[in-house]
């Protein structure tokens, strides 16, 4: 029995583990505009059942319970959290957030759409609204020459002020999209994410419009990362860590107990 609980508490270890991996990205990612926690979630693995609940104890009556030992347990999944962030206003007129739900779609190099929560946009040298790593917007908006202003609308309609006119002019509208399950998609890194069966498909609209969140212009959305939270989880992790290992150190002192008295 006590190297059964050897094993046990190996899957424990490794659980937390991977847990404790959880945290300290989180926590890395405490700066990072747009990030979403992620948090594991367990699930015990399947049990040794050596007496079945409900089993005639006699002709007439029955066990009220069984005899059934489990193996351990594992993380069945990290889920992205996807609570807002808090909102940092900025000087950057190209500095966008979404207020409430809605990501902004991110053309890849090979054409794929992605999507994000990060609206630090800047512009390349073709004068196209771009995302750190140098990637367009969807939309394709460009900012003409000698622009002196740029406004962009809660609805996403972005207007440029030109040198020697005063008149703004319409140059496109940034669109959002929304997810039936958004912890269905596939973080990517680079504050990126892709669609997957999971997610289901995006379903795009004007920002503000139905179920997505407005824009906020000179606004960032800082990372919804709580330090105070994920330290309280940190300190729970080592305890559950140091337990497993406790059990780890009884079951060796019982196995040697029997090989030196048998």
């Amino acid at each position: 029995m006590s190297s059964s609980a050897l094993w046990v508490s190996k899957t424990g270890l490794e659980a937390q583990d991977l847990r404790m991996t959880t945290i300290s990205n989180n926590l890395a990612n405490v700066s990072t505009v747009g990030f979403k926690k992620d948090r594991a979630m367990f699930q015990d693995l399947f049990y040794q059942v050596q007496r079945q609940p409900g089993t005639q104890a006699d002709e007439l009556n029955q066990v009220p319970s069984g005899i059934q030992l489990g193996t351990g347990v594992r993380i069945n999944g990290t889920q992205k959290q996807f609570t807002e962030g808090s909102f940092e206003t900025t000087d950057n007129q190209l500095d966008v957030a979404i207020a409430g739900q809605g990501f902004f779609q991110i053309e890849s190099p090979d054409g794929e759409i992605l999507y994000t929560r990060n609206g630090q946009f800047q512009l390349n040298s073709e004068s196209l609204l771009v995302n750190s790593d140098g990637l367009p917007l969807a939309q394709n908006i460009a900012i003409p020459d000698n622009t002196t202003k740029v406004t962009i609308g809660k609805d996403g309609t972005v207007t440029a002020v030109v040198a020697g006119n005063a008149n703004p002019q319409n140059i496109g509208q940034i669109q959002t999209v929304n997810f039936v399950n958004p912890t269905g998609l596939e973080a990517l890194g680079g504050n990126l994410y892709r669609e997957t069966a999971a997610s289901g498909a995006p379903i795009e609209g004007v920002p503000g419009q139905d179920a997505l969140g407005e824009l906020q212009q000179f606004t960032v959305e800082g990372s919804n990362v709580s330090v105070v939270d994920e330290m309280v989880d940190m300190i729970a992790v080592q305890r559950a860590y140091e337990m497993n290992a406790k059990v780890v150190s009884a079951a060796d002192e019982m196995l040697r107990f029997v090989n030196q008295n048998m």
